[in-house]
Parts: structure tokens; C-alpha cells; sequence
């Protein structure tokens, strides 16, 4: 379904809905981002991985609230650092990462917020993380893909021609704290965006659909964010996807 097609379809449901957007924004519990440092190396004390190799690799994760790990108590508990963990187990290898998240970052504000803070260092694998926010804004698809492109892009600049896992969208029609039909239609939104960007996912590029197994008891306190649980089969989920594309080894 288009989004022409999406705001018609749900056109006379507009009063309904942004009665229930008001009320989800306000009643929502407002979790803060993980603690502990946004950086770190897994696999060195052997409990991920085999002998590290004698250089780790670098994973990057740039995004919004779920590169800043809201929902688990500390970064090792959030989505980069469990993903460096599954991906110490995987390969052998020591893996050095860096989250570098905002929550409420649309890809269009990452390039002014985010990309400043990452350092011009090489990465190994990159991690793009975006499309709730952009899902609440209202960005439109093309211009949805277009700032995700760019955004690689500069990205790519900074720290070389890493390969690219680009998070999908989430089904946030499965979100518990988006009661009906609101949560139809910001997944439905969702979808439009994730089919935007797929033909980005070409090369040294790969679209990552969300595990199929996304339960309420996944989820934290705010039925928005993941907890740690859902970090971990996630996390598994996008480093499987890594090895698939051989986007390392």
C-alpha cells in the first residue's frame, strides 16, 4: 500500500487516531539510555570467542533510542554490544564497537547529530539503525530513502567502505503499547519505508528484517523498546545476517 493509497485508506480514522497518538505519547513511560560506556571490546576474555585474532573487528552502530539502548540497564545489555558478543562467538574474533545513538534521531537530523560524533577511524562492519522516528514524523518513503542513502554515504567518508547492515524498520503494528488501529497504521507506515529503502540493499549493503519472533515479553517496561532479551534475539539475528552476506568472517 502506497502512502497515498495509506492516508486514504485511514483518512476517516484521522480524529481516532490522533486521539490515540496524544494519549500513547502521554501515558508512555519515558526510559533513559543504557548506562555504562558507549564503547567496547568482547571476546577478548574467551567467554565469546576462541583466541582473538590480532586485530579486532571494528563494528559502528549509528541510529536512534535503540542504538542508545533504551530499554536494557547498560550498553553490553543493548543491541551493539550483544551484537558484538554474537559475533565474537561467531567468527573467533575479538570485536571492538562503538554505539553512537539518539533517541528521537530521524535519519535526516543523524547527519547534524550524529555523524559529528563519530570518529574518522576505520570500521569493519557498519550498523544503521533507523525508522520509528521517521515512521512518527510522517517522512516520506523516497525522501526516507534518499536520507538513508546520503547518510551511508557520508558515513562511508568517515570510516571507509565498510559493508552496511541496514536495520529494517520494526513491525510497530506488534508494539504492546499501540493499541488499535493506530498500531495498523504506523506499521503499515513502516512497511512503506522499509520497501523504499530495499533497493539500497544491493553490494556491500543488506536489508535486515526484524526476527520473526517478536513477543510482548520482548519488549520493556514502555511496550516501546526492546528489553534486553529482545537486544539478544536481535542482536543474533543481525550478526547471522553478517555472516550470510560475508560481510565478515
Amino acid at each position: 500500500m502506497r502512502g497515498l493509497a495509506l492516508s486514504l485508506a485511514f483518512a476517516p480514522l484521522s480524529p481516532w487516531l490522533l486521539l490515540q497518538g496524544l494519549r500513547v505519547r502521554r501515558d508512555t513511560p519515558r526510559l533513559d539510555p543504557a548506562g555504562g560506556p558507549a564503547k567496547g571490546t568482547c571476546g577478548t576474555c574467551g567467554t565469546c570467542a576462541g583466541p582473538a585474532q590480532s586485530r579486532p573487528l571494528r563494528l559502528l552502530a549509528i541510529g536512534e533510542s535503540t542504538v542508545a539502548g533504551v530499554g536494557a540497564a547498560h550498553h553490553d545489555e543493548a543491541l551493539t554490544g550483544q551484537l558484538a558478543r554474537q559475533l565474537a562467538r561467531l567468527t573467533g574474533r575479538s570485536v571492538a564497537w562503538v554505539a553512537c545513538g539518539l533517541s528521537g534521531a530521524s535519519v535526516a537530523t543523524a547527519r547534524t547529530a550524529l555523524l559529528p560524533q563519530v570518529a574518522a577511524e576505520p570500521a569493519d562492519l557498519l550498523l544503521v539503525v533507523f525508522g520509528v522516528n521517521d515512521v512518527l514524523e510522517h517522512t516520506r518513503p523516497a525522501r526516507y530513502a534518499r536520507d538513508l542513502q546520503a547518510l551511508i554515504g557520508a558515513l562511508r567518508e568517515r570510516v571507509g567502505n565498510a559493508p552496511v547492515l541496514i536495520a529494517a524498520a520494526p513491525p510497530m503494528g506488534r508494539f504492546p503499547a499501540l493499541p488499535r488501529p493506530l498500531n495498523a497504521y504506523l506499521g503499515a507506515r513502516a512497511a512503506l519505508l522499509n520497501a523504499a529503502t530495499r533497493k539500497l540493499a544491493v553490494g556491500r549493503a543488506a536489508q535486515v528484517a526484524p526476527p520473526a519472533s517478536i513477543e510482548p515479553t520482548l519488549f520493556a517496561s514502555d511496550g516501546f523498546h526492546p528489553s534486553a532479551a529482545g537486544y539478544a534475539v536481535w542482536a543474533e539475528s543481525l550478526a547471522h545476517a553478517a555472516l550470510d552476506h560475508q560481510f565478515v568472517a
